[in-house]
């Protein structure tokens, strides 16, 4: 794939009208963006792509949604849907109000590009510059993650998506071979909880000092 640039450009004027009707008093993602501009370039990103072939979602911009998506523990398919769906979202990523945005797969192969050169700190570090440059971080300040940490976080939501869909597909299999069996036995709490994908949800915040889980939205926040 080749890069296809566009996150350099200003806010279009129509998404700026309307975010600034939508949020009279601001939002955090419009103030990051008027505050410190494209915080990702794609040129920054050019070594992980072909100089030619099919134009890629422009980097910049994924990974921009990346930061978004760990933020607030989103799956790869509710991180798209928020770049379609979401004035703030493209207010910050520079979009116009009838940008469709890319398709979910595009985050899971930008971060397998970025893991497999091993170029994951620069998300960091260009974050940190942004914010060095605009005073936000102390002279001689030392900032740092721990990757691990982060590709820990990716692995435990791949693997509760995995239980919570395989669940869902036994259940299903069941429920068209033996009906009278499900009804007899399966909690009804479970009808709710397993009917629909389980990434279309999130589950409730950890303790204190767990692990992050991504919280589930709707009537499936208790139970999950």
């Amino acid at each position: 794939m080749a890069i296809h640039p566009g996150l350099d450009a200003p806010v279009p004027a129509d998404t700026a009208r309307v975010a600034r009707a939508a949020f009279p008093k601001d939002n955090p993602y419009m103030t990051l963006r008027d505050d410190l501009g494209p915080v990702y370039t794609d040129p920054e990103f050019a070594p992980l792509f072909a100089a030619s072939g099919r134009p890629a979602a422009a980097p910049g911009r994924v990974a921009m949604v990346v930061v978004l998506q760990f933020a607030e523990g989103l799956s790869d398919r509710q991180a798209a849907e928020a770049v379609r769906s979401r004035i703030d979202w493209k207010y910050l990523l520079g979009l116009e109000l009838e940008d469709a945005g890319f398709e979910f797969s595009a985050l899971s192969t930008f971060r397998t590009r970025v893991l497999s050169a091993g170029v994951e700190q620069q998300l960091l570090d260009r974050v940190l510059e942004r914010f060095k440059a605009h005073g936000l971080l102390k002279a001689r300040g030392r900032q740092r993650t721990d990757s691990t940490r982060v590709l820990a976080a990716i692995r435990v939501l791949n693997r509760l998506e995995c239980v919570g869909e395989t669940l869902r597909a036994a259940l299903s299999a069941l429920a068209r071979e033996h009906p009278e069996w499900v009804q007899a036995r399966v909690p009804k709490a479970w009808y709710a909880r397993y009917g629909a994908r389980f990434e279309a949800y999130r589950c409730p915040p950890p303790a204190r000092n767990g692990p992050r889980w991504p919280r589930r939205s709707g009537r499936m926040g208790r139970n999950c």
